[in-house]
This record gives structure tokens, sequence and C-alpha cells, in this order.
């Protein structure tokens, strides 16, 4: 286990990946609103440079 530099537990930028994500389905599935499906339209069409680098940041394991 990996603590920060104030003791506490520091996660992972992968494992805060997949809380975000969770935490999109929920509110997608509690309120009608496609939230998810919003967001990836606006990275699709758009794609900004801040989603390419956080997805080098997750597959490079930082």
């Amino acid at each position: 286990m990996f603590t920060g530099p104030y003791g506490y537990y520091a996660m992972s930028f992968r494992n805060q990946c997949i809380l975000w994500l969770i935490l999109f389905a929920v509110i997608d599935a509690i309120i009608p609103i496609p939230f998810a499906e919003i967001f990836l339209l606006y990275v699709l069409m758009k794609k900004p440079d801040w989603f390419r680098e956080m997805v080098d940041r997750v597959y490079s394991g930082i």
C-alpha cells in the first residue's frame, strides 16, 4: 500500500478513473440525463489534449 506525502492512502490514477466511471454510472442510473454519454460525445468530437494525457497516464501506470 502506497501512502501519500501526508500519510494517507494514495489511490492510483487508474483506480481514480475507475471510481469516477462508477460514479458516472450511478448518476446516470439515478438521474435520467445521460451525463456519461454527453461527456463521451464531447471527448469524441473535440478530442481535448487533457483526455489524451489522461489516457497516457492510465496506461503508463503512473
